[in-house]
């Protein structure tokens, strides 16, 4: 670990993998670089691993499945997590000094970053330790006479975990430590744009904890290959990912010779349904936070703002306020609430698009280019298009940017034909005076999510996936972490 700049906070993460519980460089000691986001500078590095790295993590991960009792010892995963859970919180402020200078993620809404996945990690340890893995479902007739039936929950085996950069240590955790209570063992595969969010968990894995070698393993690497070896070996039982739908597209014909079972988090292009009767004080401005507090990289994101013609011009004026007035700039200055893009390339993707939506007949009505001041670095002004035709390539491409598009809609059923306009259906928003109002057309949307007056649909005791072309399975409940369990149906004498 190296500290860069202590006086800005920066500071670079562990550059090795975790393979077979040994931290190491890969063999040719290659190493890839780092960004910091918010300047473009470089400032650490971290191991660059091959496929040959990946073959020995799913390896170590096999043999650990088949020759330890971590699948079977319910206390001891407890145990192991619960210190993983201890080592966390007396590392989370090293933690958080990594995931800013990686991400760019503001110190001051950190807290969903770090926090947030820290109280999980106990949770699940105290999930899955209560969790019945024998159930009996009582006597049953059959042809061959009364049997008792009992449902044994047993782990699916390997799992391979690919994660995003956008909030690289929470999916981390996410992805990899209900996995690991049911008795799975995990090799991880962080993102090339945040790999010390995944190198830092493997080490304190390693270094504090009772974990056996060959159940956690982290390979970070800068080449394609290194993932798409993970997906297609034929040793790992199941793949879980969040991405886009791209990736996720191919990560299911890569799975698909082997029929691995598969848990994808993919893309949005979320609709905010704003009804006649809302109160736009209160919805437009939350609105308008969500679109950026993120630096609108997130995939559950209503970055569409669908608002009643009745009312049109008093939604862009509240909108076209609030992004203005929002708090963009250095992460590390206490309240900050955007900083940059993560990359050169998703910031030109982003201004790109924006040019794009306005040269199609977008109205741009705020922002569209780089804030004044900010030069260095990959930031983008938050960005109000209005006038957005709903076929318009702007309003079906996932941005993940600072940007909002506004279309008009005249009847309840006119709008929720336009949110229902996308190949995507993660998540979903309707504000309005009337509950029961708000429900009915919550219900007409075509989302594994909805969001109700700012009230979330999103939490760890709650399933979030999504529908059409945004996922298949879910987080987080019952129901996300059953996804990482089979089911044995086992006939009985009464």
């Amino acid at each position: 670990m190296m500290a860069v700049d202590t006086d800005s906070g920066i500071l670079a993460g562990d550059p090795r993998m975790l393979i077979g519980g040994e931290l190491r460089i890969t063999d040719d000691e290659s190493l890839f670089d780092v960004e910091h986001p918010a300047t473009g500078e470089v400032v650490g590095q971290v191991s660059d691993g091959s496929v040959a790295d990946m073959h020995r993590a799913v390896t170590a991960a096999s043999h650990a499945f088949e020759t330890t009792d971590w699948s079977r010892d319910v206390d001891f995963r407890y145990h192991c997590l619960i210190q993983l859970h201890e080592a966390l919180e007396r590392e989370k402020e090293h933690l958080r000094r990594v995931l800013i200078t990686e991400v760019g993620c503001p110190v001051s809404v950190s807290g969903s970053q770090i926090e947030d996945p820290i109280a999980e990690v106990k949770h699940w340890a105290e999930y899955g330790r209560a969790f019945e893995y024998l159930q009996d479902t009582g006597i049953h007739d059959t042809h061959l006479g009364p049997a008792r039936r009992k449902l044994h929950f047993e782990p699916v085996g390997v799992v391979g975990a690919i994660t995003p950069w956008n909030v690289p240590f929470y999916l981390n955790i996410a992805e990899t430590v209900p996995a690991l209570m049911a008795g799975n063992t995990v090799v991880l595969k962080p993102a090339q744009l945040t790999p010390w969010s995944g190198t830092e968990l493997g080490r304190i894995v390693a270094e504090h904890t009772d974990i056996p070698p060959g159940v956690f393993n982290v390979v970070t690497s800068n080449a394609n290959d290194v993932g798409a070896a993970l997906t297609a070996d034929p040793r790992v039982d199941m793949i879980t990912f969040t991405g886009s739908t791209a990736t996720g597209r191919s990560i299911l014909a890569s799975a698909a010779p082997t029929v691995k079972k598969t848990l994808l988090e993919l893309g949005g292009k979320s609709a905010h349904i704003v009804l006649d009767d809302a109160d736009f004080n209160s919805a437009l401005p939350l609105a308008a936070m969500m679109a950026c507090v993120m630096s609108g990289q997130s995939c559950i994101l209503p970055s569409r703002i669908l608002l009643p013609r009745s009312r049109y011009d008093e939604g862009l004026a509240i909108l076209k306020a609030s992004m203005e007035n929002f708090p963009v700039g250095d992460p590390w200055k206490p309240g900050i609430m955007q900083g940059p893009q993560i990359s050169a390339g998703q910031q030109r993707k982003v201004l790109g698009l924006i040019k794009g939506g306005v040269e199609s007949g977008a109205r741009l009505l705020t922002g569209g280019g780089i804030p004044e001041g900010l030069s260095a670095g990959y930031y983008t002004q938050p960005t109000l298009l209005a006038d957005v035709n709903p076929d318009a390539h702007i309003a079906q491409e996932e941005i993940f940017g600072p940007v909002l598009t506004i279309t008009p809609y005249t009847t309840d059923d006119e709008a929720v034909a336009i949110a229902n306009n996308t190949i995507y259906g993660l998540s979903g928003e309707v504000s309005s005076a009337d509950t029961d109002r708000a429900m009915a057309i919550a219900k007409q949307m075509r989302t594994g999510n909805v969001t109700i007056n700012g009230k979330s649909h999103f939490g760890i005791t709650s399933p979030f996936g999504g529908s059409k072309q945004s996922g298949l399975g879910y987080r987080n409940g019952s129901h996300g972490y059953q996804e990482y369990l089979a089911i044995k149906t086992i006939g009985l004498p009464e």
